[in-house]
């Protein structure tokens, strides 16, 4: 797992990327937060939906609620950036459809894309 931090008008975003799993449970997303807090001060992450658990986006599993409540209680924004389009469960498209509209957890197409939203984030 590596960082780049971006800065852009007074905001640090941590851009995670590695070639494996990084989030497969709730205790790896804390880990994530943790390592990143400690090691950038970024309290705004952009992650590769490649880099999580596949089970993450099976509503029913538990686990994309369970992970993104742990961002929202220790106030980490994130952006979690690919390719959606496989995806054809309803729950989980209003799922991404209403976390876009709020402030904490974005669902986008793009690396550049993530990082533009987590700056813009209030």
């Amino acid at each position: 797992m590596q960082f780049t931090t971006i800065e852009e008008n007074g905001t640090k975003v941590a851009v995670v990327t590695g070639d494996k799993k990084i989030i497969t449970d709730t205790q790896s997303a804390l880990d994530l937060l943790a390592t990143v807090n400690y090691e950038t001060g970024a309290d705004r992450i952009v992650i590769n939906k490649e880099n999580i658990e596949d089970t993450f986006f099976v509503l029913s599993t538990g686990l994309a609620g369970e992970i993104l409540q742990k961002f929202v209680s220790y106030h980490t924004k994130v952006a979690i950036y690919g390719d959606y389009t496989k995806y054809t469960s309803k729950p989980l498209k209003d799922f991404v459809y209403e976390s876009n509209r709020g402030n904490d957890v974005f669902f986008v197409s793009t690396k550049e894309e993530a990082v533009k939203k987590l700056v813009n984030a209030r």
